[in-house]
């Protein structure tokens, strides 16, 4: 929620997509720094104590932005410091990636307790963004801020009073450098998972930018307003939540290495395919499905990192897989930014769709010929 409503303010006040994605850029620029030093840190320290933390910290700075949204005070440099967000992100996430298997007693509930995560946190990568523009739509920006500062503290007391089934003290002595060492090792001697986190990478980079390419879709090509907004970034979030409940049911029964493929496949052609489309309606049926293969790819990708990862290595594997999957998004966003002006939003849409396309078959070429 608090992603949108950055971009739609960024519009309103510049009308620039390269601006928008220099915001982008921003917020996620501190992945690239503190992703691997995060990994350690979070196979070092209780990963409970560091989640607290960085959520304690999300809430203050998604309230600061509500309030001085609402007040009529905020200034570009205000949405700019979204990069403070991007430093709390980058530690949060591989600790709170890796929290989940401490959680969990028995073996035998790993792989569900591990999807049905994976299916919750990448469902809220775009639910809530949709939830964001209906709110937008209906009350404004401010009010986007506030819900998510809200939406913090019964996670917080949820960590304060949940109890550890088992606490991993993993790696108490390891050094920096050592640390990030192991964990691309482990990451380059495991294929499994080494072209999981590449396809991931390719598609984070071009495909994936729907934050940046929903707005701009509905502000400047169907030019349908904050309520044609809200629809677009409701229909995706919907088809993400259908793509989570999906992977969810099915469970071991989906063949992962088949799947994923397809997932990508997919993704790539809605991406294309948006690139042609002139109407709300068949924009919304796009969005749908490019929101539902987005998120059983990433659930998939994320499920087998985690289950093909020691316990010795989960926290700095998991921060190369943040890395790959947010870290990707500066680049990514001055990428799109720049391609949307250039090109404009359908030629960035085909081109972006194109190049993950191409990318997906090439890697998955490269693994029939290695098998």
């Amino acid at each position: 929620m608090q992603v949108v409503g950055q971009a739609w303010l960024v519009l309103e006040a510049t009308h620039s997509a390269f601006l928008l994605g220099l915001i982008s850029a921003l917020q996620w620029s501190p992945t690239l720094l503190l992703s691997l030093p995060a990994g350690v840190l979070a196979d070092r320290i209780p990963k409970r104590t560091l989640v607290i933390a960085t959520q304690t910290a999300s809430l203050l700075m998604a309230l600061s932005l509500g309030l001085v949204t609402i007040l009529g005070w905020v200034r570009f440099w205000h949405i700019a410091a979204a990069t403070l967000l991007g430093i709390t992100s980058a530690v949060d996430v591989p600790a709170r990636q890796a929290l989940i298997i401490e959680l969990v007693e028995g073996s035998e509930d790993l792989p569900a307790a591990i999807a049905l995560n994976s299916a919750l946190f990448n469902s809220a990568r775009l639910i809530g963004p949709s939830l964001g523009g209906l709110v937008i739509a209906a009350w404004g920006a401010g009010a986007a801020f506030l819900a998510n500062a809200a939406s913090f503290l019964p996670v917080i007391l949820s960590l304060v009073v949940i109890g550890h089934a088992r606490a991993e003290s993993v790696a108490p002595g390891v050094g920096l450098l050592m640390g990030v060492r192991d964990g691309l090792r482990f990451v380059r001697r495991t294929p499994r998972v080494m072209w999981v986190l590449i396809v991931l990478g390719v598609l984070a980079l071009f495909p994936m930018n729907f934050e940046i390419f929903v707005p701009v879709l509905a502000r400047s090509e169907l030019r349908v307003g904050p309520m044609g907004f809200g629809f677009l970034m409701g229909v995706q979030g919907a088809g993400a939540l259908a793509g989570a409940l999906g992977v969810a049911a099915a469970g071991r029964a989906l063949p992962r290495r088949t799947f994923l493929f397809w997932c990508a496949v997919v993704l790539c052609c809605a991406t294309i395919a948006l690139a042609l489309t002139q109407e709300v309606v068949t924009a919304g049926i796009l969005l749908f499905i490019a929101g539902g293969s987005t998120i059983a790819f990433t659930t998939i990708a994320n499920g087998t990192v985690k289950l093909e990862t020691p316990d010795l290595l989960r926290g700095r594997v998991m921060s190369l897989y943040n890395l790959v999957y947010n870290g990707t998004t500066p680049p990514g966003a001055l990428l799109i930014g720049w391609l949307i002006e250039a090109a404009g939003l359908p030629g960035a849409l085909a081109i972006t769709g194109g190049i993950g396309l191409a990318g997906t078959l090439a890697i998955y070429a490269m693994l029939l010929r290695r098998r």
